[in-house]
């Protein structure tokens, strides 16, 4: 995938809407601290416009990123903030069950863990949400850089063992800072991108 050009199209909150993208949607959630405004901005070739709150789990909305007028990244509110009250939660949880369910454009949704860690009850939840809406995600296994080489392999394997996740569900290592698994991730989405191009000569 090459980046040409990238904007922020839509921005939904609690009460907004779900768009109605001709476009095909790949949707990216995961946890407030998981780094998910990094791979996005990675992905995008830009350092910034996927931003990053000052106060993890501030930002509550979903938000559309038309890449190349070929895909939309959607871009949705981070869980599992601590600080958050539960009424924040349960509204996080209403925006994105309701996107899963109603987003007619969605192809794909890649689910963020950290792989310094076993995935969070919040995650498991998440990895369930996406499976039960008729989706197989792919997990991104975010901050690579933070683990020595030789942990991969087990972190890996205890991230798929605690979410329960068959060997045909794809987990793809990644670092911000070295870019690693960017090119993986681009093979997946330039995937989604053709099948839609085929689908519109049909």
């Amino acid at each position: 995938m090459i980046i040409k050009n990238v904007s922020l199209e839509t921005v939904c909150g609690v009460t907004s809407r779900i768009p109605d993208n001709i476009r095909p949607e790949a949707a990216f959630a995961g946890k407030s601290n998981v780094g998910k405004s990094s791979l996005i901005n990675a992905l995008m070739n830009r350092k910034a416009l996927a931003r990053t709150s000052s106060q993890p789990g501030k930002t509550q909305t979903i938000n559309y990123y038309n890449v190349n007028d070929q895909i939309y990244f959607v871009d949705l509110p981070g869980y599992g903030f601590a600080k958050a009250n539960e009424k924040v939660k349960a509204q996080w949880g209403k925006m994105v069950e309701n996107y899963l369910h109603k987003s007619k454009a969605l192809r794909l949704v890649f689910l963020l863990v950290d792989i310094r860690h076993a995935p969070s009850g919040n995650d498991r939840m998440m990895y369930e949400w996406i499976c039960r809406n008729g989706y197989r995600p792919v997990i991104v296994a975010t901050k690579l850089d933070k683990i020595k080489r030789s942990q991969i392999r087990s972190s890996l394997q205890l991230i798929r063992k605690t979410l329960g996740a068959p060997d045909e569900i794809t987990i793809v290592p990644f670092s911000a800072q070295t870019k690693q698994g960017r090119d993986e991730i681009y093979g997946i989405l330039d995937r989604i991108v053709e099948e839609d191009a085929h689908e519109e000569i049909l």
